[in-house]
Formats: structure tokens, C-alpha cells, sequence
């Protein structure tokens, strides 16, 4: 008896376990599953709801005022730069922007290894030469190693101020408001010291006649400095 009753115990239990995958009652696991699957739809249709909502209640040619619609524009005209510094030149004497005061300055920036660089040399030691006694001075400014410019000047001989610095020159071309990133670079300063423009690249003669002739303008009121400073744009 006991035998049989074991064996239809076990029949039983193999029944059981072999009943069908869908015939079982819900894991715990399952039934997580289930009830977030709910709650994300009942979630998902109430927001739908809202958006209709609103949409019944606001108007579709409604507009914001026009105070909370601001142009993307500047907040204000860039201010004057007037360039001040100080840096030593070729024999270790610092000298002051100020001294060429009342002159229009061309801020040159250069390096001994540039090969730009050193193509304009022999065009603004003419310009120099020309214009020097008009209000006009280069003021050459060497971003590189003092020993090395000072042997370059022995063979070059500058008639122009030549100054150095590294770090502290490029202070100065950044003071123009653009990143300085390579040379030649040149800074065209106005006899009152505002800075008027830049030239990035090589310069060429044309371009020092541009400059000579847009000055000459505004020294004799045919130009004011933004007509100036427009002009110069186009170097």
C-alpha cells in the first residue's frame, strides 16, 4: 500500500511539473513586469490627455509679447582698444608704446624663422624710409628668442624700432581682440593710439598704400575712424 501510494505521489508530482509553461501561475518576477508595463501606459495615456488639454485651452495664433522676444544680436559696439605695453628691444632697453605717441603706428609682428617675415622686411624698411617724416613708424615686434634677433638685425639693419618678447609680445596682438595664432601679423594704430585694424599675413605693397591713403583721409576729416577702420577691412 504504501508503495502505491508513493508511486501516485510521484505520478502526481511528474504531472505537475510537466504541466504546461502557460498553465503556471505568474512568477513574482513576472508580475512586476506586468504591473510596470500598467503603470508606464496609464502614465503614457495621461500625458496624452494633458496635451489635449492645453491645446483646447491656449490658442494657435497665440504670440509671445514682445518684450520676451530679443533679437540675437551684439549686447553693445566693441569699446576702443589703445594698445599699452612695454617691452624691451634689441640691446635690453624696455621701451614704452607711448614713446610714438602722435605718430600712426604699424605694429609688425615677426620671428627670425618665418619666412613671410622676413619677405617683408625689405618692404617696410621702404616704407619707413618714405613715410617716416609724414607721422608715420613700423615698430617691429620679434616673437622669438632675444640672442637670435639681435644676430638677424646685424645682417638686416632695420631703420625701424625693433622690440622683442615672447609670452608678453603676444599679450600685446592679442590686445587686438583676435586670437593670435601665426605671423606676420600687423596692428594699424591711429596717431591718437586707438587701434584702427589688423592685417593678418603676409602685407604687401599695395596694401601699405591703402593704409597711407585711408589715414590721410581721416587726418583731413574726409573719413571718420569707423569709415577708417571699414576701409582697412579690405586689406
Amino acid at each position: 500500500m504504501c508503495k502505491m501510494r508513493l508511486l501516485h505521489r510521484q505520478t502526481l508530482l511528474r504531472k505537475k511539473n510537466n504541466r504546461p509553461p502557460a498553465l503556471r501561475a505568474p512568477t513574482k518576477g513576472r508580475r512586476l513586469v506586468q504591473r510596470s508595463i500598467l503603470v508606464f501606459a496609464i502614465a503614457l495615456i495621461a500625458l496624452i490627455a494633458g496635451v489635449l488639454v492645453y491645446k483646447t485651452q491656449v490658442p494657435e495664433d497665440e504670440t509671445l509679447p514682445v518684450s520676451a522676444a530679443k533679437p540675437a544680436t551684439a549686447e553693445a559696439v566693441s569699446e576702443p582698444v589703445y594698445p599699452s605695453f612695454t617691452l624691451a628691444d634689441i640691446d635690453g632697453v624696455e621701451r614704452n608704446f607711448a614713446e610714438w605717441s602722435g605718430k600712426h603706428r604699424l605694429l609688425n609682428f615677426w620671428a627670425t624663422w618665418c619666412a613671410p617675415c622676413r619677405r617683408e622686411i625689405p618692404l617696410l624698411k621702404a616704407f619707413q624710409e618714405e613715410h617716416g617724416e609724414n607721422g608715420y613708424v613700423v615698430i617691429g615686434i620679434a616673437v622669438d628668442f632675444p640672442e637670435a634677433v639681435a644676430r638677424y638685425a646685424e645682417s638686416a639693419e632695420f631703420n625701424y624700432p625693433i622690440l622683442v618678447g615672447q609670452e608678453d609680445a603676444m599679450a600685446v596682438a592679442e590686445t587686438s581682440g583676435i586670437e593670435f595664432i601665426g605671423m606676420p601679423f600687423t596692428m594699424i594704430v591711429g596717431a591718437d593710439g586707438e587701434l584702427l585694424n589688423t592685417h593678418t599675413g603676409e602685407i604687401l605693397a599695395e596694401d601699405l598704400e591703402r593704409i597711407v591713403d585711408v589715414l590721410t583721409m581721416l587726418e583731413t576729416g574726409q573719413m571718420d575712424k569707423d569709415g577708417a577702420s571699414a576701409a582697412l577691412d579690405a586689406l
